[in-house]
C-alpha cells in the first residue's frame, strides 16, 4: 500500500508543470538560401541560437525569397550537401515548406536542447534551448501555490507536522533550509524530544536521510541540490526517544507505530540559472534551542547567585572599630 501511494505521488509530480507563456520571432533573413553568405544575410536563422521557457511559441518568418522549412533534426553543415548529406530530421517539429512572406509557430511543451534546419537548404542551422519555467512561488507537486507553513498529520492523527523552507522557490546549487516543528493537535503544544528521520527523494531516488530529535521550538536541516527535478520530503519514524525499543505504545490516547508516522510533502527543484555548481557543503546538524535556554538561564542565574551571596556577605561582615588606641569614651 505504501509503494502504491508513493508510485502515485511520483506520477503527480513527474505530471505537474508550471509555464509562463511568451513568444519569440526568428527571422529568416533575405539571402539565407545562399550557403556561402554571399548575401545581405550574416545568419540562416536569426537569431540563430535562442533560450526560452517550457510553454513559451517560437514564429519564424521568412523574410527570404525562396521557400524554407523550420525541421528539428542535424542539418548538413555548411558543406555537407556537397557530398550527399542533406540532414536527418527526428520528428519532434515540422514546418513544411512555407514561402516568402509567410511564417510558421511552434510551442514548445518540453524542455531540452534543440537543433532544426531546413530540408531544402540544409546548410541552414539553428538551435533552440528550451528551459523549465521557474515560477516566483513555492508550489506543491500539482503547481498549485502553497503558503507556509505546511500542515500535515499523521496517520493516526495523533501528530501534527509542519514545515516551510527558505529560499521559498528551491533551485539547484544553492542553500535551502528546511525547517519543521511537531505539534499536538489536541492541546495544540509544541512537542520536543521527537525523535525521527528526515530524507529526500528526488526523481524516485532516495538522495538524503539524517536522523533528529526534536528541541524547543522544532528543527531544521540544510541541504544544496546538484539536480533539478520534483521532490517528496518526507519526515519518518516520528517517536519519543522512551520508546526505541518498542514497536508501538500509547502516545496521546492514540496506539503510535513508529513505521505510520510519516508525513510527505511535495515540491520541485530547478536549474539556477546563474550558478552551474556549489562548493562541498556540509550539512550542519540541527541547533538546539535548549542549549540557548540553558545558556540564558547560566548568564542570568549565575551574575544574581553572586549578587545575592554578595549581599548575604556584608550583611555578616563584621563591625571593625576605627578608633584610636586609648580614647576614652565620654
Amino acid at each position: 500500500m505504501k509503494f502504491l501511494i508513493f508510485s502515485a505521488i511520483l506520477a503527480i509530480l513527474a505530471s505537474a508543470s508550471i509555464a509562463y507563456a511568451d513568444e519569440y520571432i526568428i527571422d529568416i533573413p533575405l539571402g539565407a538560401y545562399n550557403p556561402e553568405l554571399n548575401t545581405p544575410a550574416e545568419v540562416w536563422y536569426d537569431p540563430p541560437q535562442l533560450y526560452a521557457t517550457v510553454g513559451d511559441t517560437i514564429t519564424w518568418y521568412n523574410d527570404d525569397k525562396e521557400g524554407h522549412t523550420v525541421t528539428s533534426g542535424e542539418g548538413s553543415g555548411r558543406f555537407g550537401w556537397m557530398s550527399d548529406n542533406f540532414g536527418t530530421p527526428n520528428g519532434i517539429f515540422d514546418s513544411g515548406r512555407f514561402m516568402p512572406g509567410e511564417s510558421w509557430s511552434y510551442k514548445f511543451e518540453e524542455s531540452g536542447t534543440f537543433s532544426y534546419y531546413c530540408t531544402i537548404h540544409p546548410w541552414m542551422e539553428g538551435v533552440l534551448i528550451i528551459e523549465k519555467a521557474i515560477p516566483d512561488y513555492p508550489h506543491d507537486a500539482t503547481g498549485a501555490k502553497i503558503e507556509f507553513p505546511l500542515l500535515q498529520y499523521t496517520p493516526d492523527l495523533a501528530l501534527e507536522v509542519n514545515l516551510s523552507w527558505d529560499p521559498p522557490v528551491i533551485k539547484t546549487h544553492e542553500k535551502i533550509q528546511f525547517v519543521y516543528q511537531f505539534y499536538d493537535p489536541q492541546t495544540n503544544s509544541n512537542l520536543a524530544e521527537m525523535k525521527y528521520n528526515f530524507v529526500i527523494f528526488q526523481n524516485g531516488k532516495e538522495i538524503f536521510r539524517d536522523e533528529g530529535l526534536s528541541q524547543i521550538g522544532g528543527d531544521y536541516r540544510n541541504f544544496v541540490f546538484s539536480d533539478s527535478g520534483s521532490i517528496i520530503i518526507r519526515i519518518e519514524g516520528i517517536h519519543t526517544p522512551s520508546i526505541f525499543a518498542e514497536e508501538s505504545v500509547t502516545v496521546f490516547g492514540n496506539i503510535e507505530s513508529k513505521e505510520q508516522r510519516s508525513v510527505d510533502f511535495t515540491t520541485a527543484v530547478y536549474d539556477n540559472p546563474e550558478r552551474t555548481s556549489h562548493e562541498t557543503y556540509h550539512i550542519k546538524p540541527a541547533q538546539r534551542l535548549t542549549t540557548y535556554y540553558e545558556l540564558m538561564l547560566f548568564i542570568i542565574l549565575v551574575p544574581g547567585v553572586l549578587f545575592i551571596g554578595a549581599m548575604i556577605w556584608l550583611k555578616k561582615k563584621p563591625n571593625i572599630s576605627h578608633e584610636k588606641p586609648g580614647a576614652v569614651k565620654i
